[in-house]
């Protein structure tokens, strides 16, 4: 089983910068494309950014300008850099297996447990 671990949620004021990181277990981690989710309360769970295994990289239009997904494969860890951080940030955000070459999404996949982010007014 794949397993995901994330840090580096916090409380921070508007305008302020956080860097979530997501580590993940086994040695396939350079193949997988990798998502951020964010889910708010009373919100559905909606895809923030992803990054490919070749490093191409996509962003909801709320965050584009402000949100930077990476990745380091040598640490098997993807980074979710935010800046100018707004109030309506704020939720749980989780890391997620979102692709792999040669198998269904459907057939791989995965969740980190989730770290929250407030940002406050």
């Amino acid at each position: 089983q794949v397993q995901l671990v994330e840090s580096g949620g916090g409380l921070v004021q508007a305008g302020g910068s956080l860097r979530l990181s997501c580590a993940v277990s086994g040695r396939i981690f350079s193949s997988i494309t990798m998502g951020w989710y964010r889910q708010a309360p009373g919100n559905q769970r909606e895809l923030v950014a992803s990054v490919t295994s070749g490093g191409s990289t996509s962003y909801a239009d709320s965050v584009k300008g402000r949100f930077t997904i990476s990745r380091d494969n040598a640490k098997n860890t993807v980074y979710l850099r935010m800046d100018s951080l707004k109030p309506e940030d704020t939720a749980v955000y989780y890391c997620h297996t979102e692709r792999i070459f040669g198998l269904k999404p459907e057939a791989f996949d995965y969740w980190g447990q989730g770290t929250q982010v407030t940002v406050s007014s």
